[in-house]
């Protein structure tokens, strides 16, 4: 079975919503969505929200992961981790993993909030965790990629890389992928931490990958965007703008015929998914590093210049903004009729049908 072909269900438990981290939103959203409540935390956010059984989960720049009431915002519990933590958590059989900056990687308990173990890396870690059956993997800026036991954080195995490993793994059946910052597309065997497959791609890759029909699809800092073939491990095309030349933080959202990235060259691109060709372009204001998410017939994404906005998916065109005030680099999260973002000055805000 092939992850990423799917959207997320009405639930958005990790980052990017499911193990192909295709940025597909499986619920809906009104057309007009309202703000429905706010939340602040003490400081900023940088990571991206799971939304799971009416609890929103979000980590901070002030340590703290946060179990916010769906319905209100109101404040459930606080962990306190062991440095800032920019990594998204990801809800799985009643836990939260996340890591921190101080390499420390957490499982806490969903209901309670109570630590249930924790596993020491030698880096940071702003990767966020995947799951996969009982194994959770995330890599860290100690240039390893680790693969834990979900129940009790036993180390099953870890595999070497040539720099950090920044972005967040996907799962493509069998198989972990990660891009990472030595420039290089691993696909390895989860069972037994066997690297399969290792393709250079020429360029420092600090997006995640988003998997789709077999293929990964991701941004590099030498301002392109691969289409790889998983199955055969090797690149089916490249895009590069012909005038724009930014690198590409964000990661993409990938649905049918269409993969949609945001880039720092203030544009977002809606690229053929057989072709590698820009279906469409939208100018923004500002560079952006938030990677927008797919629901419904829209992009949503947030940008610096302090917008929530969505475009239409197949025309390109801006249908719907609302000004946060707030500077985006997060990206958000679209679950159970609900679309949750959090911003530079640590307001989360939650947009519905009231």
């Amino acid at each position: 079975m092939v992850y990423g072909n799917e959207p997320a269900g009405e639930e958005w438990p990790m980052f990017r919503g499911n193990p192909g981290l295709s940025g597909v939103a499986g619920t809906t959203l009104p057309a007009d969505p309202q703000l429905l409540w706010t939340f602040q935390a003490e400081q900023g956010i940088e990571s991206a929200p799971a939304i799971f059984g009416n609890t929103v989960f979000i980590t901070a720049l002030d340590g703290q992961l946060y179990a916010l009431n769906g319905r209100d915002g109101s404040l459930k519990w606080k962990y306190a981790a062991a440095g800032e933590i920019k990594s998204s958590p990801t809800f799985y059989r009643q836990q939260v993993f996340f890591g921190d900056e101080s390499g420390l990687f957490h499982a806490v308990d969903a209901h309670s909030g109570k630590k249930r173990w924790t596993f020491a890396s030698d880096g940071e870690i702003i990767s966020s965790a995947n799951v996969s059956g009982d194994r959770v993997i995330f890599g860290s800026y100690d240039q390893f990629l680790y693969c834990l036991s979900v129940a009790d954080g036993r180390e099953l195995w870890r595999l070497e890389t040539g720099n950090y490993v920044h972005s967040s793994p996907a799962i493509s059946g069998s198989d972990a992928v990660i891009a990472g910052c030595d420039g290089v597309l691993r696909m390895i065997d989860i069972a037994s931490g066997v690297e399969r497959h290792a393709l250079p791609v020429g360029s420092y890759v600090a997006a995640s990958t988003a998997i789709h029909d077999g293929r990964a699809y991701f941004g590099t800092f030498d301002n392109q965007v691969l289409c790889v073939d998983l199955a055969e491990a090797r690149q089916v095309w490249v895009y590069e703008h012909p005038k724009r030349q930014f690198p590409f933080y964000a990661s993409a959202a990938v649905s049918g015929k269409l993969a949609v990235i945001a880039g720092r060259d203030k544009l977002v691109h809606a690229l053929d998914t057989r072709t590698g060709e820009a279906r469409w372009t939208f100018p923004l204001k500002t560079r952006i590093d938030a990677s927008p998410v797919i629901c419904g017939g829209r992009v949503y994404l947030g940008t610096r210049s302090g917008e929530m906005m969505a475009l239409d998916l197949e025309s390109g065109e801006a249908v719907w903004e609302y000004p946060t005030g707030s500077v985006i680099n997060a990206s958000a999260g679209i679950g159970e009729g609900k679309l949750v973002v959090g911003g530079e000055d640590g307001m989360v805000f939650c947009f519905g049908k009231k």
